[in-house]
């Protein structure tokens, strides 16, 4: 199917929603795919970019989106995902500040995560910041908890 065949079969909104999608910037929904699962390859530089560069000994993360579906297929209210989303306790480390991990007295076996690691933090721990498609949080190095493989092996419900 020819690209102008595909343009004719879009009605009027479908057509009007593809122009919108075209004209916004990077978002981070850019970084989940079609299912709502976080693909760290669609982290692109212009994406990252947009998530503030922490200072000093803090740490920028991507908190955990939940699926917003049951293993079974059942859709979840909204209002449940964005619970889950809010009472997160995973996350994606973006990026790492200068002095995170220098202090040699205080964390003397190395870094307890860099970037790419998923970590987990307490509840009501760092700086929640909005941005376009979605929230990052600001932590300090020491309050990271643990580093994991994969954030589905945790259950946040």
């Amino acid at each position: 199917m020819s690209a102008e065949s595909e343009e004719k079969t879009l009605t009027a909104l479908e057509q009007k929603w593809r122009e919108a999608s075209e004209e916004r910037g990077p978002a981070l929904d850019d970084a989940y795919d079609s299912e709502g699962k976080f693909r760290p390859e669609n982290l692109n530089k212009t994406l990252l970019d947009l998530v503030p560069t922490p200072v000093g000994w803090r740490i920028a993360i991507l908190p955990y989106r939940g699926p917003e579906k049951t293993k079974g297929g059942i859709v979840l209210a909204e209002e449940s995902v964005r619970r889950a989303n809010l009472a997160t306790t995973c996350g994606y480390v973006l990026k790492v500040g200068d002095l995170a991990y220098k202090d040699e007295g205080k964390f003397p076996s190395g870094p307890w995560c860099e970037e790419g690691d998923w970590i987990i933090f307490g509840r009501y721990a760092g700086l929640r910041i909005n941005i376009d498609g979605g929230e990052i949080r600001i932590l300090n190095d020491d309050e990271i908890v643990g580093r994991i493989n994969d954030p589905e092996d945790i259950l946040h419900m």
